[in-house]
């Protein structure tokens, strides 16, 4: 084993005294995970959250989001059972959620499972996780000057649209639980539902930033994907219709918003140890850059014809999104080669 199991004292009651066996599973560079078999057999998971390196600059707040995040999810069934936590050795004590593996028909499933968790939490539970954050002023201004850099005539309403769907964007007065990376991979199927992992960039906020990931190409995935005709139909009527079961109402806010949040961030294109460290808008006309086997401009010409695709008729954001059809076109004018997103049905799988 590269790393010593990290069992206190506190912890080791919870696995049941000095385990039988403990193999290391494959993680980020954020975390080390070990699965662990008990002395009566029954095996649990062990993860820490590591503070090596440029990953472990944010170490204990994300093991602080991953326990809060992991113990408002055991609400309900929709994430494996806390089962211990030292937060001092900052690690935790998960139940082993036996997945199930690959169906081609995943879709409906997650979209249940995201509604159930979204449901969880409500306003007496502000505070417990930070508030989500979405895109800011310099990001607006960042599409802007892409626009401008590839010569394409910004119409005059779309700086004031921009500001009114930041205001829009706020996550105040919502407090749907958000896993913060909802991501092929974090996805566990199981017979009981899907069951999400990784909870360390858990927030509140509005879970249509979320139900978003099915049009917007799974914004914060090394694997973007797109979802189309009926199959987006059916993930987005499973999402709403779980949500009106749980809670008696409709779900708040607008999916075009939520969409046209993501487009504007330029951290939405390059993996977390990346955002923050430059004006990602700003590199896309001089240099193409890949994040798994999908490059940036591929990401967001995705994202500007979903954007135009729903705004056509909307009361806020026309003119934003002729400027997307504009872009869109005019990046695939300048470098033809580029490749739509694959098909969700092509999901990689980990297993």
């Amino acid at each position: 084993m590269p790393h010593t199991l990290p069992l206190t004292e506190t912890l080791l009651s919870a696995v049941g005294g000095v385990p039988a066996l403990a193999d290391p599973l494959d993680s980020s560079p954020r975390s080390r995970v070990w699965r662990v078999r008990r002395a009566d057999g029954r095996p649990v998971i062990v993860k820490q959250i590591t503070d090596d390196g440029d990953a472990g600059a944010d170490a204990d707040a994300r093991f602080a989001r991953e326990l809060a995040g992991l113990r408002l999810a055991g609400r309900g069934s929709v994430a494996p059972a806390l089962l211990a936590a030292d937060p001092a050795a900052r690690v935790l004590v998960l139940e082993y959620v036996d997945d199930l593996g690959r169906t081609d028909d995943w879709m409906p499933g997650y979209a249940d499972a995201l509604a159930r968790l979204h449901t969880l939490t409500g306003p007496d539970d502000a505070g417990a996780l930070p508030a989500w954050t979405g895109p800011t002023a310099a990001d607006a201004e960042s599409f802007l000057a892409l626009a401008r850099a590839l010569d394409v005539p910004v119409p005059a309403e779309v700086p004031n649209e921009l500001a009114g769907l930041l205001q829009r964007l706020d996550p105040t007065g919502h407090h749907a639980l958000l896993h913060g990376d909802p991501c092929p991979g974090n996805d566990l199927r199981t017979a009981d539902g899907v069951r999400f992992v990784d909870f360390e960039r858990a927030s509140l906020g509005n879970g249509l930033m979320e139900l978003a990931y099915f049009r917007i190409g799974f914004p914060t995935c090394w694997c973007a994907l797109s979802v189309t005709a009926a199959p987006l139909t059916e993930v987005e009527a499973v999402y709403r219709t779980t949500w009106r079961d749980v809670t008696g109402t409709d779900v708040p806010g607008d999916l075009a918003d939520a969409c046209a949040g993501w487009l504007i961030q330029g951290d939405a294109l390059v993996e977390r140890a990346h955002r923050g460290t430059a004006d990602q808008l700003a590199r896309v006309p001089v240099e193409d850059f890949e994040w798994g086997y999908v490059s940036a401009r591929e990401r967001l010409v995705h994202r500007l014809d979903v954007v135009a695709g729903l705004t056509r008729d909307h009361d806020h954001l026309h003119a934003l999104g002729r400027l997307g059809s504009a872009l869109a076109t005019r990046l695939l004018e300048r470098w033809p080669g580029l490749r739509p997103l694959p098909t969700a049905d092509a999901r990689p799988w980990y297993q």
